[in-house]
């Protein structure tokens, strides 16, 4: 029997899409800590350790890898204060602050989802896993179709650019893979699938099939340094 989400927890978000204010949260908080918060941090803990058998390095202490339920609304249009949703991510190790590729867990009412990648790269990993690509990409293919990576993910969208990136060779045997700007994989379950006892195993079944390919961008993405991500952002100038 494994750690999963409550009826309650489920009823605590459908309530929450209807009456997403802080007057509401409040008055509800303890069930959110009780029912949701402590919960999810079970779930964490319990992926952690099996990720020690296949994936060591994104093990991340469960305070740390669950998101928060409060909503940055400081650029958005939509000013509600909290996600319907619970969330959690795993960075490798050492590359949290250079936008390394990671494992991802949404939970909610209307859907699981199981991800893993580098869904919003920046230009300096973009221009990395594009440069490694040159010399690797069919180790990249191999890993794509592998068995069960395509029984249990989506394939792979790249949002690809319409031209080759500048800089890089139109006739290239990797040129279709250089047009992607996204690396990310996708699994979606039902939400009720985090009601279940066995939830912990349809999890670590889709993040043991998707971590080649993220051990796979992290190669590449290991060289690229937070001076060099702060630099393309426009935060400081490179030297």
């Amino acid at each position: 029997m494994g750690p999963h989400l409550s009826e309650q927890a489920f009823d605590f978000l459908e309530e929450l899409e209807h009456r997403n204010n802080r007057e509401w949260f409040e008055e509800h908080k303890p069930v959110y800590e009780r029912e949701l918060k402590a919960r999810m941090l079970e779930v964490i803990d319990a992926v952690n350790t099996r990720l020690a058998d296949f994936a060591p390095d994104y093990i991340r202490p469960p305070n740390k890898a669950m998101l928060r339920i409060y909503r940055d609304v400081r650029f958005s249009h939509d000013k509600t204060p909290y996600k319907t949703h619970l969330a959690a991510s795993w960075p490798r190790q050492g590359l949290e602050k250079t936008g390394g590729a990671g494992l991802f867990l949404q939970v909610g009412v209307h859907g699981v989802m199981v991800a893993g990648g580098a869904y919003s790269p920046g230009p300096p990993q973009l221009f990395a896993i594009r440069e490694y690509l040159l010399e690797h990409h069919e180790r990249l293919r191999a890993l794509l179709v592998e068995d069960s990576l395509v029984r249990l993910a989506e394939p792979l969208d790249g949002h690809p650019l319409v031209r080759s990136p500048k800089g890089f060779p139109v006739d290239h045997p990797a040129a279709d893979l250089l047009l992607n700007r996204r690396w990310a994989l996708f699994s979606n379950l039902p939400g009720a699938a985090a009601l279940d006892d066995g939830f912990i195993d349809l999890v670590i079944e889709r993040f043991r099939a998707i971590t080649p390919v993220i051990d796979f961008l992290n190669t590449p993405l290991a060289g690229v340094t937070p001076l060099e991500r702060e630099a393309a952002t426009g935060r400081r100038s490179a030297r």
